[in-house]
């Protein structure tokens, strides 16, 4: 059976840290920054005059901040502190407070795009799509696709679930390993958590 495209961002299954925090660190989306970032999404540098900031990430070699899962705002509309997964892209009165996982030895799971992502692109590096969020989940829709050997490219692909040899510690029910929209585990290849930006030989 075919499996379900159904994207959810980069979900965090492993780190150096403990639940729930997960060594999150704390940084800021501009207040006027109207695009939405969703819980899971990965997150870039704002460049130029706003340095300093994060915005959400696109398809790009531009090195990934982390992952954002969540945020602390002064609402305008309802005059009160909003704790909120997502950052809807607007109502804030100052700076957004974001919070994000950096840790360059975490793992995520993600699903694969419209290509499967097998057990054979392990130690690869690949890119992300930024899809569709949810405004009512607060969920990202973010997924990866297109593994290659480009040392730029954001993300490391450690694991397929569900394939022979691979690790499946934490991860619930997976699909098929061998189809479209397979999922599978990912860490930072080129992050700015890592000195030197990409990385080769990630273990």
């Amino acid at each position: 059976m075919a499996n379900t495209n159904a994207p959810f961002g980069f979900r965090q299954i492993k780190s150096t840290g403990s639940a729930p925090t997960y060594e999150q660190v704390v940084m800021y989306i501009a207040s006027n920054n109207g695009t939405a970032v969703f819980s899971g999404d990965a997150v870039v540098p704002v460049t130029g005059t706003a340095t300093g900031y994060i915005k959400q990430a696109t398809a790009s070699t531009v090195a990934v901040s982390g992952i954002f899962v969540g945020c602390k705002y002064l609402s305008t509309s309802q005059k009160r502190t909003v704790w909120s997964n997502y950052w809807p892209g607007s109502d804030a009165s100052s700076d957004v407070e974001a919070y994000v996982v950096n840790d360059p030895n975490a793992q995520f799971l993600v699903q694969a795009g419209g290509t499967n992502v097998g057990f054979s692109k392990v130690g690869q590096n690949i890119q992300l799509n930024v899809g569709t969020g949810n405004t009512s989940t607060g969920l990202s829709g973010m997924y990866v696709e297109s593994p290659a050997t480009t040392a730029t490219l954001p993300f490391r692909v450690v694991s397929v679930p569900g394939a022979a040899g691979s690790n499946t510690t934490g991860v619930p029910t997976v699909p098929d390993p061998t189809l479209a929209y397979n999922w599978v585990i990912v860490q930072f290849n080129d992050s700015l958590a890592r000195a030197s930006g990409a990385q080769t030989g990630i273990s």
